[in-house]
């Protein structure tokens, strides 16, 4: 089975072009299985073989040991997603005759509410007083970006120059599996980052433009990394006064959850946030309380107080 994983993680990274992140996770999940088969009953008569024998009960056994530790359900779902792709390119292969992740259905993940920040609570970060150097404008202008775009912590970390039009107020975006798409910045997320590129251009001189320079800098001078930039929004929310603890996310999540309070259609939000499937948008956008309640009170001839028969 060891060889086989190595074959999958080759396939996922080339043929699949998946992220690094969700390969390093289908990865441990079926190590995780691995052990459990190896403390199983199966017999060790040889890889292939073992391959062979393995069936739903087992999968299905896997997961129970998982669910009895209290595991999340996305999780299992997860491990679920990644033996059936690991299965299917097995049969593709001809290691296998069926696919016996088939015939385990995933857990229904719990339905939650994803954090974000009031409008109130996006100002008041984005008031915050930073240092009138080099990090203080990068800062400032990751920040300003980050709620402007909606973009992704990993999409934000791969921006390379001459990935911002600012003529045009576009900028190209890699997304999931090397996807591209275009999407709009606002004024002062532009004038936040044409500020940090003047200072960018004070202790970096770049004679190439292009691919594979990075826009945003960590202090060696190498390109800006997911845990700096969660420290750079720790740092920020301190001083805002927030005081709750708020991810890269959260800001994306409001990015949203915004335009859709503002009257923003499903559709156009799924774009800019670049989701290939409707529901995804619709799990990680939410209408507030208060503009349902708007919209229905001025909709619903019976919802206005004071409504009479008469």
């Amino acid at each position: 089975m060891k060889q086989a994983m190595r074959d999958f993680e080759a396939h996922l990274a080339v043929e699949r072009n998946l992220s690094p992140y969700t390969r390093k996770s289908y990865l441990i999940d079926l190590r995780q299985f691995r052990d459990f088969l190896g403390n199983s009953d199966v017999s060790g008569r040889g890889d292939d073989e073992k391959i062979l024998q393995i069936d739903h009960l087992m999968i299905r056994s896997f997961l129970g040991s998982l669910y009895r530790k209290k595991v999340k359900k996305v999780t299992l779902g997860r491990k679920v997603a990644a033996l059936r792709t690991f299965f299917n390119y097995l049969l593709r292969e001809g290691k296998v005759k069926i696919n016996p992740a088939d015939m385990v259905q995933a857990p229904r993940a719990e339905k939650y509410i994803p954090t974000f920040l009031s409008v109130d609570e996006v100002m008041a970060l984005l008031a915050v007083h930073f240092s009138q150097d080099f990090p203080g404008w990068r800062d400032r202008a990751i920040l300003e970006l980050f709620y402007s775009s909606g973009i992704r912590l990993s999409e934000l970390t791969g921006l390379n120059l001459g990935d911002i039009d600012f003529v045009q107020g576009l900028m190209r975006v890699r997304g999931k599996g090397k996807k591209e798409r275009i999407v709009p910045v606002g004024q002062p997320a532009l004038i936040a980052l044409q500020q940090y590129l003047e200072k960018r251009a004070e202790v970096c001189r770049d004679s190439d433009q292009g691919q594979d320079n990075p826009f945003f800098l960590g202090s060696r001078g190498k390109r800006v990394n997911s845990r700096s930039v969660e420290r750079i929004l720790d740092k920020a929310v301190t001083l805002s006064g927030i005081n709750r603890k708020i991810s890269p996310h959260a800001l994306r999540h409001s990015f949203a959850t915004h335009l859709m309070d503002a009257g923003a259609d499903l559709r156009s939000i799924q774009e800019l946030l670049g989701h290939e499937s409707l529901s995804t948008t619709q799990k990680y956008t939410s209408v507030s309380v208060s503009r349902l309640m708007e919209v229905y009170d001025k909709a619903h001839p019976r919802a206005r107080r004071g409504h009479s028969n008469e």
